[in-house]
């Protein structure tokens, strides 16, 4: 009688262990997602400028057909260069419109120069999910303005420009001879370095 009820326990001791377990959600079925990025891939951002920027992305069936109303979720990195969406949080979730498209905007980079890349995976009801990667750089340089080499160009067709204007002047003054002796104008004189051009003397 004992060991029965022994038994007994044992049984249901099993049953409530396996009622109380979390039922585990079904393979997902059904047709695929896919996710194609638009605009924000390999985008390199200022952090001195704390620039926002935009993220596009489109998500489509097996057919290549808009998905509406796909939950897209944008993933940023805990630590490191990284950057925050407009909710001052390192994730966002977007529904898509009809268009099958996911607009994220106001994402701001952190001040860690790097590059870094911000997860994207879509989900819908009756469809199996997707994931992509999208690969962004924090920059300290400037995102805009002149590079060194196009000031250097810049310079020189200054420097070009007024030599062309030094020997024009030069030219109309000495085309003829002089009778009364005058002294020849001197030559313009470039030295090395950073051309510097000076009115004939």
């Amino acid at each position: 009688m004992r060991n029965h009820l022994q038994g007994l326990a044992i049984v249901m001791a099993a049953l409530t262990l396996e009622a109380s377990m979390p039922a585990q959600d079904p393979p997902a079925t059904g047709p695929g997602l896919s996710i194609t990025i638009l605009e924000g891939d390999n985008a390199i951002v200022n952090v001195r400028q704390r620039l926002s920027r935009e993220a596009i992305v489109q998500v489509e069936d097996e057919n290549r057909k808009p998905v509406a109303g796909a939950a897209v979720t944008f993933f940023a990195p805990n630590n490191g260069a990284s950057a925050v969406f407009s909710n001052g949080a390192n994730n966002i979730t977007i529904l898509t419109n009809e268009e099958g498209r996911a607009v994220v905007r106001g994402l701001k980079p952190n001040q860690t120069a790097g590059k870094f890349e911000i997860k994207v995976t879509a989900t819908k009801e009756g469809f199996r999910s997707a994931s992509a990667i999208l690969s962004q750089t924090n920059a300290l340089a400037a995102a805009a303005g002149l590079s060194a080499g196009m000031i250097g160009l810049i310079i020189a067709a200054g420097a070009a420009a007024g030599i062309g204007v030094a020997l024009g002047a030069g030219g109309g003054g000495g085309g003829g001879s002089s009778s009364g002796g005058s002294t020849p104008s001197r030559p313009t004189v470039l030295s090395p370095g950073t051309p510097v051009v000076g009115p004939p003397r």
